[in-house]
């Protein structure tokens, strides 16, 4: 249990770290999305490769670039984009709808049936994404909530995608590699779209130094560690950490109004995420009446798929 708890932790930088880019983006970086997405994933992929100094083989080629899009590049350009569209509590909260994505695609694709606890958790966070989003102050761009939405179902794939082709690979490697990937695969876009990389100043120099170091390296570091040890269940109910942190900066640092409505949003994800939690990890399927494949030998077939 307490084992557990550690990941739980650890796997909460990733969406504090998240919920704090909202304010970020606002404040001092420019708007180009494209441009945006290649310098927070492309550095935050070459520093952890620095790390491990370890190249992809195999299927794991084209199993970075599909994660590169799912997880970073193409994410990255949606939330920075939504990030320019909504206000921070807003986007934030939209994203909190992520864990019951997770759970239905991980009872799909991973064959992990979620928990009632678990998903009391995720509807109870729902729930608090509906309050909150009716007591914005400000309008809501329906654009800016088609991107959010999107975004979320994106990198809920990517994440359960990323679960099922674990195994023989380190966290590192795999964070690194689906990064760069992201980056690449979002340069010539960018390029043609944007024309050059924008100008930076000095904030938007500090700006982008901490959404690559903290806010991408170190968090999906967490959150891809989190993945392996807890699995997409639990770990999208730790997620619900990202709106509540992007309500709370939103109305200390940008000035944004926080009302009574999404208060009661607030304690009702926090109240989510303390029920979810409470919820026993689902055990991956049995193969056979009586016989259990060790996930090892699971992950080791997967890995020559």
């Amino acid at each position: 249990m307490e084992a557990k708890w550690g990941w739980v932790a650890l796997t909460a930088i990733a969406p504090i770290a998240w919920g704090s880019t909202y304010v970020v983006t606002r404040a001092v970086l420019p708007g180009e999305p494209l441009s945006g997405a290649v310098l927070r994933a492309l550095p935050a992929g070459l520093l952890l490769l620095l790390v491990k100094r370890r190249l992809p083989r195999g299927a794991w080629w084209w199993r970075s670039a599909v994660l590169g899009v799912l997880t970073s590049g193409g994410f990255f350009a949606l939330v920075y984009a939504v990030a320019r569209l909504l206000p921070s509590g807003v986007a934030s909260t939209v994203m909190a709808a992520s864990p019951l994505a997770m759970m239905g695609l991980a009872w799909l694709v991973l064959g992990q049936r979620p928990r009632l606890l678990a998903l009391a958790g995720g509807i109870a966070g729902a729930i608090g994404v509906a309050v909150m989003l009716l007591g914005a102050a400000k309008a809501v761009d329906p654009l800016g909530v088609v991107a959010a939405i999107a975004a979320m179902l994106l990198s809920s794939v990517g994440y359960v995608l990323a679960t099922r082709w674990e195994g023989e690979v380190d966290v590192f490697s795999a964070t690194s590699w689906q990064l760069i990937a992201g980056g690449l695969l979002m340069l010539p876009l960018a390029l043609v779209f944007e024309g050059a990389p924008p100008a930076l100043d000095g904030p938007a120099i500090a700006g982008f130094a901490y959404v690559t170091v903290i806010a991408t390296a170190v968090a999906f570091l967490a959150w891809f560690s989190g993945l392996r040890h807890l699995g997409p269940a639990t770990v999208g109910l730790i997620g619900l950490l990202n709106p509540v942190t992007g309500v709370l900066l939103g109305a200390l640092i940008a000035g944004e109004t926080l009302t009574g409505r999404q208060l009661l949003g607030l304690a009702i994800v926090l109240a989510g995420i303390a029920v979810g939690q409470s919820a026993k990890a689902s055990r991956k399927p049995r193969v056979g009446a009586k016989n259990v494949v060790p996930v090892t030998a699971v992950e080791k077939s997967r890995m020559r798929s």
